[in-house]
């Protein structure tokens, strides 16, 4: 598990691939692509993960975005970029960061790595307990590994959705406006 509190935090769950498999990575990533993650999560899928992240957030003002990607190209393989760089790339490219209580969460899954990471915005990390981040790491990791994860990714997201409504409860005072699409990222 790592952390940057300045910039937010990031929380790793699965297996981190380490310099020692480098050329089994680099098969993994030519092997691994768009349709591998097709066969796991349907398009009937994502819009159960995309109706779990709009219900949720009706009870709370903050963000969650799910982002998967298959596999890395092959200049960020030999640059070596890892899951935890990848995702602070994706919560950086569609600007996460940028909602009005810097409280926004993505959920990154890179499937060619078995990666489970999640980015959290300085907002949301400094209200959040680090049992419920590592929690939804677990609930995503666990339910990847016995291929079953769009169970897991929705039960992570139930769990995210009660932490963040206590920390950022709608309560009637403030309106809550959806600042980012909930509709999940599929990176090919």
């Amino acid at each position: 598990m790592t952390g940057d509190r300045e910039s937010g935090l990031t929380r790793t769950g699965g297996r981190r691939p380490s310099r020692l498999f480098g050329i089994f990575r680099w098969i993994q990533h030519m092997w691994i692509g768009p349709a591998h993650v097709s066969r796991a999560i349907s398009r009937a899928d994502f819009l159960a993960i995309e109706h779990a992240i709009f219900e949720g957030e009706q009870r709370h003002h903050a963000e969650i975005r799910f982002a998967v990607e298959s596999s890395l190209n092959t200049s960020e393989l030999w640059k070596e970029v890892d899951a935890r760089a990848r995702a602070l790339d994706v919560f950086s490219h569609f600007r996460l960061w940028d909602t009005e209580a810097n409280n926004a969460v993505l959920i990154y899954v890179l499937w060619a790595d078995h990666a489970v990471e999640l980015v959290a915005d300085r907002g949301a990390d400094a209200r959040i307990d680090d049992a419920v981040w590592q929690e939804v790491c677990d609930l995503v990791s666990e339910a990847c590994a016995k291929q079953r994860p769009v169970e897991g990714v929705i039960r992570a997201i139930a769990v995210l959705n009660d932490a963040l409504a206590r920390a950022f409860p709608t309560n009637g005072t403030r309106r809550n406006t959806n600042e980012l699409s909930d509709a999940p990222i599929f990176l090919r």
